[in-house]
């Protein structure tokens, strides 16, 4: 690479995103030899892999308000299951779920797992060895001769960071927000945006609710509550079952895609919440007859959180899109050849596997004659020996 600003920090690839996919590419070219900075917008990793911490009374209980758990999807999810068991890093939950459809419920046995301190431990731990600079939004992307310049702002009370200038780039984030920060260069890659702009997204509404301490575990038929067909609620659980604090109930609800449609612009998300624990407490008391129902639309603390790319609803079939114009971008994530944590995992390490590719590296020949799945075991390996 050619010699770019004193002030400006150079590395092969930049990876725009630190969910799933963006963590899993950036370590597979990290193990190839390149140097790889992962820009991130937000304070944590894991994009919707999402957990927060909860203060004042609460401190030290968290609660899981974006992915609910894991659960084997195929041999990639089962791969890294498999291997964060071996590190005790999950355990098994829900032990006790409840589906309700057509206003009838069932207790099916299912293999989820999650983490005891919040499923962002996940994330933390696929990020191991990365250079990872949070709190850095991306503000635009341009072509010079040296490579991608990349303009960023810094986010909350982080310390900015020199201008960046990378060989190549990753943009792992929803497509959405790919879109609007590579419209500007429509001209230079025509093929790009379109097939961008055909991935389509659900919103999500989530709502962490905390309750005065009680015994709720004792009280409680269930962990976890999942409805099929109900027009404002999906998802209902007590996050304090996760290993956590049970004296004091944390509940999570997320609402259906339509009904987060609805108020996903709202200025005020409390009034928004509290209609959804209404919901709960009515849906909760009228089929399941449990004790939670009792007072809980008028919890103790509430917060909202709005997820505007909650879930793919219309993915792309392909498992990563590329451009080399001249340098190369890849675009990556869940709604790459999927819609769930497996498609994530399968995209990170597609577009690593191209980079490597338009790099022209010696390990991209190796690449091409190795599995996913082999390639991916490789990484747990390294990743649980670090």
């Amino acid at each position: 690479m050619q010699s770019g600003a004193a002030d400006e920090t150079q590395a092969d690839v930049a990876v725009v995103g630190a969910g799933l996919a963006g963590l899993v590419c950036a370590q597979r070219l990290r193990q190839a030899g390149l140097r790889v900075v992962v820009l991130e917008k937000s304070r944590g990793l894991g994009g919707r892999l999402a957990t927060r911490r909860l203060s004042g009374t609460l401190s030290g209980t968290c609660a899981d308000h974006g992915v609910r758990y894991l659960a084997d999807q195929g041999a990639l999810t089962h791969l890294l299951i498999q291997t964060l068991l071996q590190q005790s890093l999950l355990q098994p939950w829900p032990t006790r779920l409840e589906v309700i459809e057509s206003g009838e419920h069932s207790s099916p046995k299912v293999a989820y797992y999650t983490a005891q301190n919040g499923l962002t431990v996940v994330a933390k731990w696929l990020a191991a060895k990365l250079e990872i600079w949070s709190g850095q939004r991306l503000q635009r992307l341009t072509q010079t001769e040296a490579g991608w310049q990349l303009e960023l702002e810094a986010q909350f009370d982080s310390p900015a960071n020199s201008p960046l200038l990378a060989r190549s780039v990753v943009m792992a984030i929803p497509a959405p927000q790919a879109l609007a920060l590579l419209k500007p260069l429509s001209a230079e890659l025509p093929d790009l945006i379109p097939a961008i702009r055909s991935a389509e997204f659900d919103p999500c509404l989530t709502v962490i609710a905390s309750y005065p301490a009680e015994p709720t575990e004792a009280i409680l038929p269930w962990q976890a509550v999942q409805l099929i067909d109900h027009p404002e609620l999906s998802w209902i659980s007590l996050e304090s079952s996760k290993g956590r604090d049970l004296q004091i109930p944390v509940l999570v609800v997320q609402s259906t895609p339509k009904f987060a449609a609805l108020h996903l612009e709202a200025e005020d998300l409390q009034p928004v919440g509290t209609l959804l624990l209404e919901q709960a407490a009515a849906t909760l008391a009228a089929n399941l007859e449990t004790a939670l129902a009792r007072d809980r639309s008028q919890p103790a603390a509430l917060q909202v959180h709005r997820w505007r790319y909650g879930f793919v609803r219309q993915p792309l079939l392909e498992r990563f899109l590329s451009a080399c114009a001249p340098h190369p971008l890849v675009c990556s994530g869940d709604w790459c050849g999927g819609s769930q944590i497996e498609a994530a995992l399968a995209s990170g390490l597609a577009a690593a596997a191209q980079i490597e590719r338009l790099l022209n590296l010696n390990s991209a020949q190796s690449l091409e004659a190795a599995s996913p799945e082999t390639v991916f075991s490789e990484l747990m390996q390294q990743l649980a020996l670090s």
